[in-house]
């Protein structure tokens, strides 16, 4: 089962990274600019944010089975066509429609956590499911460029619809439904849970907690370029390879935050995250003053803290989301998707033209600490206290009123 959850959580987000290598050779080969090739990796991306908020949905009313099949059917049908396609807007179509059915992995896999295990498990599953998964992204650039050099990059895409087809494969065997029966017997229409969940602030509190905090990660990875090449004099490949330093960071904070949270409360483990997280992001702002942060090691070694904190407020926080309305696991799942991609994509080029306009690193330093100081305001202001109580014992309650008025 853990290994099927990686698996059809990973789909996706490596079909994503693992064509990124190959983007100036589509450029070459179709004879075009490099900033449409770019689009295979843009319009992708949004197609993994909206579809992310349909399919959480439709799992919470049809079954996480049937859903998760047909989307990861259409990556397949759309893989063949990335295969056969003779032109750069044939290919960009074809990739928007496999993102479309390859997130539903993403979305569907976190439901599913929810299915199976207790409030208190649900952190350190998503944990051990994201650790495993950073190992694919941090490698999934490097199989990319290999299969690129030695068959073109064409073999990217029969790669994706063989892996697509053997996890389908898995799926249809291995893979039970696990939406309850008497969660798919329940009036739980999307209109419906989507104004319950809007109406708690633990869930908008632990949301915008794990939506701030992957902002984190998308400004940082847009400005790094720009900072370290651009401004710092290095090379593309010194950047690389620190850049992996904070994959590695962020791996490490997954693989110990499973360890820990089957005896730390939820909201324990997102305080010492955030606590963790603003204290790295402002030591980084002390070595921006003071000048020291124009060599990668200042700058890097200080981020890895931050995204080995980042690990613990993401996973947890997620896991809080996906607890206040168990039945709408899916609805919940496919917002923080669809609003993490979504404001993502922006936060991604807000970071570019920080790295892009500024001589220094400073400016984006101070929008690392203030992303972390929103992050906690979200979660001090908006959760309440003794949540793992009070918001399951609230939604119970505000179901009955509404039974009632019914």
């Amino acid at each position: 089962m853990l290994l099927l959850l990686v698996l059809m959580t990973g789909l996706a987000p490596v079909s994503l990274y693992i064509l990124v290598p190959t983007l100036p050779d589509l450029a070459t080969a179709f004879d075009s600019d490099i900033s449409i090739a770019q689009m295979t990796v843009s319009l992708y991306m949004v197609g993994l944010a909206f579809s992310q908020i349909v399919m959480g949905p439709l799992s919470d009313r049809y079954g996480r089975r049937p859903i998760l099949l047909g989307g990861i059917g259409l990556m397949i049908a759309a893989s063949i066509g990335c295969i056969f396609a003779s032109t750069l807007p044939q290919l960009i179509v074809a990739r928007f429609f496999q993102a479309l059915g390859g997130a539903g992995g993403m979305v569907i896999a976190r439901a599913i956590i929810r299915d199976l295990y207790p409030r208190e498990r649900i952190s350190s599953m998503i944990s051990l499911v994201v650790a495993a998964l950073m190992i694919g992204q941090l490698l999934s650039p490097l199989a990319g460029g290999l299969l690129e050099h030695n068959f073109g990059w064409r073999a990217i895409f029969y790669v994706i619809t063989a892996a697509a087809i053997l996890i389908a494969a898995g799926i249809a065997i291995a893979l039970p439904e696990t939406r309850r029966h008497t969660d798919a017997a329940a009036d739980s229409g999307f209109i419906r849970d989507a104004r319950i969940l809007l109406g708690s602030r633990a869930f908008v509190g632990y949301m915008l907690c794990q939506v701030l905090a992957s902002a984190i990660i998308f400004v940082f990875a847009g400005a790094g370029p720009y900072v370290v090449v651009t401004q710092m004099g290095r090379s593309s490949i010194e950047y690389g390879a620190w850049f992996a330093t904070s994959g590695v960071a962020y791996l490490i904070g997954n693989l110990f935050c499973a360890r820990f949270a089957p005896h730390h409360t939820l909201d324990r483990l997102i305080r010492f995250g955030l606590a963790l997280q603003i204290a790295g992001a402002a030591l980084n702002v002390v070595w921006g003053v003071t000048g020291l942060n124009q060599v990668p090691p200042w700058l890097f070694i200080t981020h890895m803290l931050i995204m080995f904190a980042n690990a613990f407020v993401m996973s947890n926080s997620a896991a809080g989301a996906l607890s206040i309305r168990p039945s709408a696991a899916g609805t919940a799942s496919g917002a923080m998707g669809f609003l993490q991609m979504g404001f993502g994509a922006l936060c991604s080029q807000f970071g570019a033209w920080l790295g892009g306009h500024f001589a220094t690193p400073l400016p984006l330093n101070i929008a690392l600490l203030v992303l972390s100081a929103a992050c906690a305001a979200s979660m001090i202001f908006l959760v309440p206290h003794n949540s793992t109580v009070a918001t399951e014992t609230m939604i119970e309650q505000a179901e009955e009123e509404e039974t009632g008025l019914l």
